[in-house]
């Protein structure tokens, strides 16, 4: 089988990468099976150099909160801060820690200075940009950052007669942050404010401020700019997605986490849409939230199936999105050993290369009707390839062995 599947597997490069799109994406997305592993980001570093220096590649976007990531953007667009500061308090979920993640912002910034040491062009500078809400599994954020962001920069450019409210009647409403950030909220519904008066008045107040920056869209984007108006735009979807997410936390009827779930990734999908606008972009976050195909989680109550973002953007461009799924070998400090033989991982880790690019029409040809057995994993963070739908991915990169240091 080794030999059979030979033809199917390539270098990770990005010229092998386009070679199996039918064409250049819009939003070029490369999954990951787990977080927390140093090995899938220093893959996806170097191919994100080479779909810059090759494919005219401008914009990375990871699963990290879209606002903390303006911090990251500031700082390799225009030298804004440290970078200390930016890993400190530019990333989410951890990802901060990563010295990956600390080397490819240290790239990006070297990058958009190189030229003659006086930056690049704004039109060739390398973007960052986070796609993930302000929330963790443990809770969410309050929406008061993303509220009065937008609420401000509203405020500098119209007639005050124009706003639905002033900032301290945000600030009554909002109360203390605490209020938001419970997170005994997450298992006790009873324990989120997301139901109370206030967070009702404040989705209406956030959708009026919303639809005031939309039917001003030419005035504000003359009298700032459209980087200016973007970032309004992000702080108003982040605004009414927190809210609505934490409706979702007040709800107690059998549904709630699927609701919760989708919530999130609806967020995701939307902030992706956004930054397909500014194409082509490489975007890096987990499968489950890049897949084609449902997502599924089991979680304390049970198992939950949700459309990932993934589900939704591709829905929406077609042929313009395009995954490539991630799958691992080993994790050996985290008791995943070798696959099992008739696994998707246990075809691949047969292979002699330590990391490749599978083509999976071909791979799914050569193995024929039967499909290979499911992974099962003896770690929870672990999330297998999924033999069912191998050819829903555009093709899978797959990493040998994680190293256990």
């Amino acid at each position: 089988m080794v030999t059979d599947i030979k033809n199917a597997v390539h270098a990770v490069e990005a010229a092998a990468v386009m070679g199996l799109l039918p064409l250049r994406p819009r939003l070029l997305t490369l999954g990951e099976p787990t977080h927390g592993v140093d090995a899938p980001l220093d893959l996806r570093n170097e191919l994100f150099r080479q779909l810059v220096e090759e494919e005219g590649y401008r914009t990375i976007t990871i699963e990290s909160d879209c606002v903390r990531g303006l911090v990251v953007d500031d700082y390799v667009t225009r030298g804004t801060g440290t970078l200390d500061h930016v890993m400190e308090h530019g990333f989410s979920h951890e990802f901060g820690a990563s010295a990956a993640n600390r080397e490819l912002v240290r790239w990006m910034r070297d990058h958009n200075v190189r030229a003659d040491n006086e930056g690049r062009p704004a039109s060739e500078r390398l973007r960052f940009a986070g796609f993930d809400g302000p929330l963790e599994i443990t809770g969410a954020e309050s929406p008061r950052k993303a509220l009065t962001a937008l609420h401000g920069y509203l405020t500098a450019q119209l007639d005050p007669e124009l706003l639905p409210c002033t900032a301290q009647s945000l600030d009554r409403l909002l109360g203390a942050d605490g209020r938001w950030t419970d997170q005994a909220a997450m298992t006790d519904p009873s324990a989120s404010t997301g139901e109370s008066a206030e967070a009702y008045e404040l989705r209406l107040l956030a959708d009026d401020l919303v639809a005031l920056l939309d039917a001003q869209t030419p005035h504000l984007i003359a009298a700032t700019s459209r980087d200016d108006w973007d970032r309004a735009r992000l702080y108003g979807r982040t605004a009414i997605g927190l809210l609505r997410y934490h409706f979702w936390m007040a709800d107690s009827s059998p549904g709630r986490m699927t609701r919760l779930l989708g919530v999130r990734d609806q967020m995701m999908a939307d902030n992706l849409l956004a930054l397909a606008e500014r194409s082509p972009v490489l975007v890096h976050a987990h499968n489950a939230h890049l897949q084609r195909e449902k997502s599924s989680m089991r979680m304390w109550q049970g198992p939950v199936e949700w459309w990932g973002a993934g589900s939704i953007v591709s829905a929406r461009l077609g042929e313009e999105y395009g995954f490539l799924a991630m799958g691992i070998g080993t994790m050996r400090h985290q008791e995943v050993d070798v696959p099992a033989p008739d696994t998707v991982e246990g075809l691949l880790y047969a292979l002699p290369e330590d990391h490749c690019l599978v083509d999976t029409a071909l791979l799914a040809d050569t193995i024929g009707g039967t499909p290979p057995a499911p992974r099962v994993s003896p770690y929870f963070g672990y999330f297998p390839l999924d033999p069912a739908h191998l050819t829903s991915y555009d093709g899978i990169v797959f990493l040998k062995d994680v190293p256990q240091s």
